[in-house]
């Protein structure tokens, strides 16, 4: 059963280069670590989601330390912060 991760952040500032940071940089991070998907969704003028969906939760589970990792980095690198984040095995999809 697929199991997706869904973190919330905001940000301070949005520009292209952050945008091209997160496509280039972080998203093949986040691949790297058994991840099937990651979308990176606008929600407002300074807040994003990160979606990730591993193949199972044992695939996900075996990833949350690089995770965790990798998010502190982001941190760190970009003007932002994590708000929330939830997970959960899929039970329905289209």
């Amino acid at each position: 059963m697929v199991y997706t991760s869904i973190s919330h952040w905001t940000t301070t500032e949005w520009n292209a280069e952050l945008e091209a940071i997160a496509r280039d940089k972080y998203v093949p991070l986040i691949m790297s670590q058994g991840a099937s998907r990651v979308e990176m969704l606008r929600t407002g003028e300074l807040s994003f989601s990160v979606v990730t969906d591993y193949p199972d939760e044992a695939t996900a589970n075996a990833a949350q330390a690089k995770i965790a990792e990798i998010r502190a980095q982001a941190t760190q690198d970009l003007p932002m912060t994590m708000t929330a984040t939830e997970a959960g095995g899929v039970f329905a999809s289209g």
